[in-house]
């Protein structure tokens, strides 16, 4: 089993990050999960998953919740640097934020380090590990992308949200899972969650 670093920002769409780890977790995986403050506000608005409290509070609040009780994960606060995530020591397959805000972004591109996330997403590119991002804004501007090559430059892989339609998805769930299905293709993980080109 491989272990990961999910990240969940301030953008909408939090809902992916939500599949990924449930994912992740009923697979067997380990997780290191992070929430930046705007990002546990869409996720309540959004879910309806209200995750604050001391980390292991939350990390019982999360299992319970995606009725995992044996999960292995491990959450940290978006301050908490002293996290295992922040050092380039520790090692994980890969790193996603999902969904990435371009407050999040930027900071990444430039290198900000001024929170948890982007501390653990500039380890990941310090070394050379997978890093994926979902931006989830629209329409983009200028400014926006060019972070965004800047960063696909150094190979981080950039992964917005969006869906393809010959599957003929019937309901939410199947669009949802066709971009995590595309995310999981990214890091070489088998999955069937969504129907394939023919």
């Amino acid at each position: 089993m491989g272990a990961y670093i999910i990240a969940i920002t301030g953008a909408s769409g939090s809902i992916y990050g939500i599949k990924l780890l449930r994912y992740f977790l009923e697979s067997g995986h380990k997780v290191y999960l992070t929430i930046t403050k705007e990002g546990k506000l869409i996720l309540k608005d959004e879910v309806g998953y209200k995750w604050d409290g001391s980390e292991k509070v939350v990390e019982k609040k999360i299992k319970r919740d995606l009725n995992l009780p044996k999960a292995n994960i491990y959450y940290n606060d978006e301050e908490n640097l002293f996290s295992p995530i922040s050092s380039g020591s520790s090692l994980v397959d890969a790193m996603i934020v999902i969904p990435c805000s371009m407050k999040t972004l930027s900071g990444i591109a430039h290198g900000y380090g001024n929170n948890l996330v982007e501390r653990a997403a500039d380890v990941m590119i310090k070394e050379s590990r997978t890093l994926i991002l979902v931006p989830r804004e629209t329409p983009f501007n200028t400014i926006h992308l060019k972070n965004m090559l800047s960063l696909s430059e150094v190979g981080v892989k950039i992964i917005p949200p969006i869906p393809a339609f010959y599957s003929h998805p019937t309901n939410i769930d199947q669009i949802i899972d066709f971009v995590i299905g595309k995310i999981l293709d990214s890091l070489g993980i088998e999955n069937k969650l969504y129907k394939r080109w023919k």
